[in-house]
């Protein structure tokens, strides 16, 4: 049999050492040897020997997610195999955090993470305005963290003489360091009117960076399955 879907690129390799990788830019494949954490519903394949849990998030994030109507919904993935998580065909990135490190992220951008990482979800001051959501989960300690991005993200540097604005519906994350608030870029008069459709804004300002990605994620595009 012959055709381009048999090309090496497309095919599942022998599992090296645990952890996360790229099967391609649109899947990750992690070798589980213990555990893994991932958002519900993110697995398209597995092989071996491994059981799919939903993850208790402590009762300070459970409260969070509670109010806000929304949250980042794990599952722990445990046992000794291989797991291919993808969500929608959104394209796939990995990022290594060090103990020293922190990082906020949207929790509709998560696709999973190793198990040493902790996090919380950190509300976002005046986001309630807005429809992109309450909340950030904030990354921390030394793991990786396997990220979706709705096209090719922007990587946009944040400096103290010039703040940057982003869609709420677009940012991906940012680094820890930043400072957030909400812009309103509309007069009321202007939104009677009809407006121009953007209205708020996440304000970023000090010195880091923040992920965008390219699409205005509605409500409902990139939840769970």
């Amino acid at each position: 049999m012959r055709s381009d879907l048999f090309k090496s690129e497309y095919q599942a390799q022998a599992p090296t050492a645990p952890g996360m990788s790229l099967q391609h830019s649109k899947a990750i494949k992690y070798v589980v040897n213990g555990e893994c954490h991932a958002r519900q519903g993110a697995m398209v394949a597995f092989r071996g020997n491994l059981q799919f849990e939903v993850k208790s998030q402590g009762v300070g994030n459970f409260l969070k997610r509670a109010v806000t109507g929304e949250g980042l919904a794990l599952m722990a993935v445990r046992g000794q195999g291989e797991v291919w998580f993808a969500h929608y065909a959104q394209n796939c990135f990995l990022i290594d955090l060090e103990q020293q490190d922190m990082l906020t992220i949207n929790g509709r951008n998560v696709l999973c993470f190793d198990p040493s990482l902790s996090y919380e979800i950190k509300m976002v001051s005046g986001a309630g305005m807005t429809g992109g959501g309450l909340f950030n989960c904030l990354f921390s300690g030394q793991g990786r963290i396997g990220l979706v991005c709705d096209g090719a993200p922007i990587i946009i540097p944040v400096t103290s003489q010039a703040p940057v604005y982003v869609d709420t519906d677009a940012v991906v994350g940012w680094s820890s360091g930043l400072t957030t608030s909400i812009n309103r870029s509309q007069s009321l008069k202007s939104m009677l009117r009809g407006g121009s459709g953007e209205v708020f804004q996440l304000v970023l300002q000090g010195e880091g960076f923040v992920i965008v990605q390219p699409s205005e994620a509605q409500p409902g595009v990139g939840e769970k399955k």
